[in-house]
């Protein structure tokens, strides 16, 4: 089996966490085909308990069931060695191993800001929160946010209601639909948008869940805006992971009587964004524009070779990315000469801009 076999496998395994699936990768080493005898050897070397070892042996031996079972439920598994892994998500720190997917995967390769708040909103946060997210996706942005109650519940709705696009990341199963009372949401999610998890089906919700939850949501992101929030509250933790992960952060300003603005007037004091309009938001996001651009581009993809439509769906609008970078992502997909030459030919025809440092940009 691959490495990326070896992923889903681990990620179900209780007692194995994302350090010791690391440790496991590294020490794997070079070799893409291990088998479960290898695998085992090696979680041995590591310090892994028996009991431990025996479930992953469990697991390697019904995979192909469990991955024809997830298929026919319309769940598609994503690993940090599949080309349709998010780049976004390659920067932060830990990230998933494992991305279990319902919907329309394609979203994860596209600009994103997301949209958090109290399970507690008051009628303004609400009203705001449609305005925001609306635009947000009128301007071709996909908004992602936790499918809670609240604030995030009310921005999936608003861009479900607008025909734009959204991501929900969920802190249980990706067949676990939480809280009960959003099941219509979930199935409009999955049949216009993308539900994404790190849990394997079948993982019911619990708080340790949902800080690793908020990592994904920033990580998706360019930025992450709280519309209300109380003084603790895990709307917080989603914006402290923005920062952690060099994003922005934008917040709402509320009156200073209501407890959901303590925590977006804090964030505005350590300084956060003050939001008064979409155009706040976009301002600070470089390429925002990219929607357009491409719409309004005389290049059109049947014009590009097969190397340049891969490197052009691997360099971001908004984030420059280095050689190095894409060297590594292609693996042994395409030759030094072979990226040189199309990043050329890219740049000759308008379409990416290079930058100091061996970095190229999408315009």
């Amino acid at each position: 089996m691959e490495k990326r076999e070896c992923c889903i496998i681990l990620s179900q395994v209780e007692g194995i966490g994302w350090q010791t699936v690391d440790r496991f990768m590294r020490l794997a080493g070079e070799p893409t085909h291990i088998s479960v005898g290898e695998m085992l050897n090696i979680l041995r070397m590591l310090g892994v308990a028996e009991r431990v070892v025996d479930r992953a042996k469990a697991c390697a031996h019904s995979l192909s069931q469990q991955v024809e079972a997830w298929a026919a439920d319309g769940i598609e598994v994503i690993t940090r060695f599949d080309e349709a892994y998010p780049l976004y998500l390659t920067e932060i720190a830990q990230p998933p191993w494992v991305l279990f997917c319902k919907g329309d995967r394609s979203l994860l390769g596209e600009p994103s800001v997301a949209v958090v708040g109290t399970r507690k909103p008051t009628p303004y946060g609400l009203r705001v929160t449609r305005m925001l997210a609306q635009a947000l996706a009128e301007q071709g942005l996909v908004v992602t946010s936790g499918m809670a109650n609240g604030i995030d519940g009310e921005a999936h709705r608003a861009v479900l209601k607008s025909t734009g696009r959204t991501i929900a990341v969920l802190g249980a199963g990706i067949d676990v639909i939480y809280p009960k009372n959003h099941r219509t949401l979930y199935q409009e999610l999955t049949n216009r948008g993308l539900v994404v998890s790190e849990m394997p089906p079948g993982t019911p919700p619990h708080p340790g869940l949902f800080p690793r939850r908020n990592r994904i949501i920033s990580g998706l992101s360019l930025g992450t805006l709280v519309v209300e929030a109380a003084e603790r509250s895990g709307s917080l933790i989603t914006a402290d992971f923005s920062m952690e992960q060099g994003r922005e952060v934008f917040a709402v300003p509320g009156p200073i009587t209501t407890t959901q603005s303590q925590g977006t007037l804090k964030l505005i004091q350590q300084g956060a964004k003050c939001v008064r309009s979409v155009e706040d938001i976009l301002e600070e996001i470089p390429f925002v524009a990219y929607n357009q651009a491409v719409q309004q581009d005389t290049v059109t993809s049947s014009d590009l070779t097969e190397a340049e439509q891969w490197l052009l769906e691997r360099v971001a609008p908004d984030r420059p990315v280095s050689i190095d970078r894409i060297m590594s992502l292609s693996g042994t997909k395409w030759e030094f000469g072979q990226i040189h030459q199309s990043l050329l030919s890219l740049e000759l025809k308008g379409m990416i801009a290079s930058m100091p440092g061996g970095q190229y940009i999408r315009k």
